[in-house]
């Protein structure tokens, strides 16, 4: 690259890692927040096998894992005013990132669940706690620690799928970068630095996760 080249990577360094600390990380945290909250319901409901609402819960996983997120996206953002649903378009990216993740992250949990010995929970029961204290105390922790790495894998690709955030006017990184590359007609080197971003961010959340899932696994040693 020439020198040319090489100030406009530079220029455009900052602006794009500020608005990946600004915008894509919250963007992402948030949505797996909100997205968690709708996969320990959706999976609780399912592990509790309550008729209706579990039928209402697999179609909802079935709907969102067989249409793509752009396209739901698309929906919340451009479709939904039509109907006079308006929101901004970073709260549009969260309700569509929460509950797309929502319905994938459910099956880990879900699985997590079914992983369980039904024998503790018995005993939980028989010792007179509630489902929800049998839930909280015994089901659920073990279940996360199972699904930890599923769910700290789906994280990392929402980080990364965050940049279809672009599509409906969310100024993250991927927007940033295309802004650049509009203006200056240089698109391989900005494509490129974006890129590096995105795997530093990544990085940093695959190291956290690795020591996490080392302390999990002491922690499991110890149990037994």
């Amino acid at each position: 690259m020439d020198q040319h080249v090489w100030n406009i990577v530079a220029t455009s360094f900052w602006p794009i890692l500020k608005a990946g600390l600004t915008m894509t990380l919250p963007l992402a945290f948030l949505s797996f927040f909100f997205g968690l909250i709708i996969a320990v319901l959706a999976a609780l409901v399912q592990y509790a096998k309550i008729p209706v609402v579990k039928k209402l819960v697999r179609i909802y996983v079935w709907l969102i894992r067989g249409t793509p997120l752009l396209v739901q996206l698309m929906i919340i953002f451009y479709g939904l005013p039509v109907i006079g649903i308006q929101s901004n378009p970073f709260v549009a990216a969260t309700v569509g990132f929460s509950i797309c993740e929502g319905a994938y992250m459910s099956e880990a949990i879900r699985g997590a669940l079914e992983s369980i010995p039904r024998g503790q929970s018995e005993a939980g029961y028989c010792v007179g706690m509630n489902f929800v204290q049998v839930m909280w105390y015994i089901v659920l922790p073990q279940a996360f620690r199972t699904a930890f790495p599923a769910l700290s894998n789906s994280l990392i690709s929402l980080v990364k799928d965050s940049s279809l955030a672009a599509n409906i006017t969310v100024v993250e990184m991927f927007m940033t970068t295309q802004r650049f590359a509009g203006k200056f007609y240089t698109f391989m080197p900005l494509y490129i630095e974006v890129a590096l971003v995105y795997l530093l961010f990544c990085t940093i959340i695959t190291f956290f996760q690795s020591r996490i899932e080392k302390k999990l696994s002491r922690y499991e040693r110890k149990e037994a």
